[in-house]
């Protein structure tokens, strides 16, 4: 069953604003200003304004008397569209193959099939909001049945994320307010004059009265959202996407069918490709169906490639999960990320290559949900901080671990905290407890000092950590440390943490 995400960015104007001027400091209140005439007022406001008591509609006057540290910029209407495309375009390339702009704040994207390669609809949710407060947008996400309802939960909800149950539409929006509708200013104000304030106090007139009064869009509005009527979602593509087609005048169902013109699809990508220069990161196959849904497949692989026969298996392990229903009118296959890629010579069949490709078995791993990737060294002496994750196929680094110390070959996630019963300030302990069993230490080996990392935080100018390697009486070894160096408050808590575990 489709589901549907919105991404709601309230604070974009201002959020724009901060992204294009990143000295303007966090704490720094501001205000946008439109014009109509010689009118002014506030049209968009962030969390410092509207903690001041600035809201939009505010005369600007009044809103630069009540707060007097407030920055006022002009509106950019044209600005605030053309950034917001831009996060469209680069959630196309993260999240889901069908996505598109929704009004002026916010973001609307298909996920069926999509949400298991990111470990499920909450922590697909909870990524996407990550995701875009590290780059300093303001964010809300909701998933729903359809379009409207997902559209309408997430801008009266201020929860950071909300998930609406399958097939509970009707219970999450039948108290929501009726401008949630995205009906037009003007039917808004004449259905509140009319009594109307909730969608489910309006889903429960007469539609007759309603149409004649007000036409069939109160009612396409009601059957979008409750799922009686079809929404599709037009997908935003930028000018540089590669994007080729092939429309039926029958339409086609059967699964050889398909197939066959995906294959040919692939080879017309595959000539676009060679004559820029590309390889394929990520392509889309979009379906199109008579019903005027779509359905959406999205293969990706760990190097750039334009291999024919490759892509096409890529795809024919996945295209059983396409539902022609009454048919398809029309496929599509979009080059979503592309990289420069050269031509290769291969060697003369007359010499044996002695070469291990794993990167096929990446690509079909990932393909069907899998995470795959590697680990790689940071030049950090912090040992939290010390790997990062990486692309399975990605390019070796230069750096590497270089300790005279010896490593757990497990690291915990983040330190786990432990009591433990040692001699300050330099001594091992001679027991702890961790996760509620005691253990005796009958060997030890340390201090290994590590020092914070100042330039990184103020809080790291004096932090130390003590490390020790000990063995309890079962012969298990441990790798546990002390906040502090035993003796100055200052450098760390003095408390006790597990952090690694020896093979």
């Amino acid at each position: 069953m489709p589901r549907v995400v919105s991404i709601f960015l309230p604070n974009l104007p201002t959020d724009r604003i901060r992204r294009a001027d990143p000295s303007i400091p966090a704490e720094q209140a501001i205000a946008v200003i439109a014009r109509s005439g010689s009118k002014r007022w506030v049209s968009a406001v962030d969390t410092a304004a509207r903690k001041a008591g600035v809201h939009v509609g505010m005369p600007a006057a009044k809103a630069q008397a009540l707060f007097r540290g407030l920055v006022l910029v002009d509106a950019d209407a044209v600005e605030d569209a053309a950034a917001l495309e831009r996060i469209t375009l680069w959630a196309l390339t993260q999240y889901s193959p069908i996505v598109a702009v929704d009004g002026q704040d916010g973001i609307v994207m298909d996920t069926e099939g999509a949400d298991h390669l990111q470990g499920g609809e909450h922590m697909m949710l909870t990524g996407i909001a990550n995701r875009f407060r590290t780059k300093g947008l303001s964010v809300r996400v909701a998933i729903a049945d359809t379009w409207g309802a997902s559209h309408a939960c997430v801008r009266a909800s201020r929860r950071e994320t909300l998930i609406v149950p399958f097939k509970e539409t009707a219970r999450s929006v039948e108290a929501l307010p009726i401008h949630l509708l995205r009906l037009p200013d003007t039917v808004v104000v004449d259905l509140r004059t009319l009594g109307f304030r909730t969608i489910g106090e309006l889903s429960a007139t007469p539609r007759a009265p309603l149409t004649l009064r007000f036409g069939p869009e109160i009612g396409r509005r009601l059957d979008q959202m409750y799922g009686r009527l079809a929404e599709p979602i037009d997908p935003v593509r930028g000018p540089e996407l590669i994007e080729v087609s092939r429309s039926f005048a029958e339409p086609i169902g059967a699964a050889e069918t398909i197939n066959k013109y995906v294959g040919r699809l692939i080879v017309s990508l595959i000539t676009e490709l060679q004559r820029k220069g590309l390889g394929v990161r990520r392509v889309d196959l979009i379906v199109e169906k008579v019903d005027g849904t779509r359905q959406a497949i999205r293969a990706g692989t760990a190097k750039p490639a334009r291999d024919a026969a490759w892509l096409t298996k890529l795809f024919r392990d996945r295209t059983e999960k396409i539902e022609p229903g009454f048919g398809i009118e029309k496929l599509s296959l979009v080059a979503i990320m592309t990289e420069p890629l050269k031509e290769e010579q291969r060697s003369s069949s007359l010499v044996e290559e002695d070469t291990t490709d794993i990167t096929p078995l990446i690509d079909i791993f990932g393909n069907r949900g899998q995470r795959v990737y590697r680990l790689a060294p940071i030049a950090s002496d912090v040992p939290e901080r010390s790997v990062q994750r990486v692309g399975a196929a990605a390019e070796e680094t230069n750096e590497t671990w270089v300790y005279h110390w010896p490593r757990p070959v497990r690291l915990l996630h983040r330190p786990d905290p432990i009591e433990a019963i040692a001699l300050l300030p330099d001594r091992p302990p001679v027991s702890i407890t961790w996760r509620g069993r005691r253990r005796k230490i009958v060997r030890a080996d340390g201090p290994e000092r590590v020092f914070g990392e100042w330039w990184k935080r103020d809080s790291e100018l004096e932090a130390v950590r003590d490390y020790f390697v000990v063995e309890d009486e079962s012969g298990q070894r441990l790798w546990v440390f002390r906040s502090g160096d035993g003796v100055d408050p200052e450098t760390g808590s003095h408390r006790w943490y597990m952090h690694g575990i020896f093979a």
